[in-house]
């Protein structure tokens, strides 16, 4: 008799966190523990990434994840990734002076593939990125302007 399982579809992501200051948040996920933290000139400790930076390298790590998943279903070889991110972010929000809507307004990611492969091959790829991608869903559907350099520089 063969098994029928199914995989499930919703599942819960979960953190918890010890904020020992008014900026230090030691934040664990799974077995891991790291600091989410401000710098020493906002008056923070300097023990890790700021929450914004944070969600932009969220970003970076999930397009790696997921470009390497779907360039694995179109057959496509990218080799290793060197990704890079810029965001314009409006600090307005974070310094109270007025409710911003969008705050990163614009990030341009660059994508370098490790392997010679076609642009045309980097933009099929591209696209089922953004089609997969939940943080650069959840980022445009806030309203961010992600622009995308797709790039095959072999080593």
């Amino acid at each position: 008799m063969a098994l029928n399982i199914r995989p499930k579809t919703t599942v819960k992501l979960k953190a918890t966190a010890e904020c020992p200051s008014h900026s230090l948040s030691e934040v664990a996920v799974r077995d891991l523990v790291f600091a989410i933290d401000e710098p020493i000139e906002r008056d923070g400790t300097n023990k890790g990434p700021t929450p914004t930076d944070t969600a932009i390298a969220a970003l970076i790590g999930c397009t790696n994840v997921i470009g390497h998943k779907c360039a694995n279903s179109l057959g496509i070889d990218i080799g290793h990734l060197n990704i890079s991110a810029v965001a314009d972010f409006d600090r307005r929000g974070v310094t109270l002076a007025e409710e911003i809507d969008v705050p990163f307004t614009q990030i341009a990611l660059k994508i370098e593939t490790g392997e010679v492969v076609s642009q045309e091959d980097l933009d099929r790829l591209a696209a089922e990125v953004t089609k997969f991608c939940p943080l650069s869903k959840l980022f445009r559907q806030a309203g961010t302007v992600i622009n995308e350099e797709w790039v095959s520089k072999p080593s």
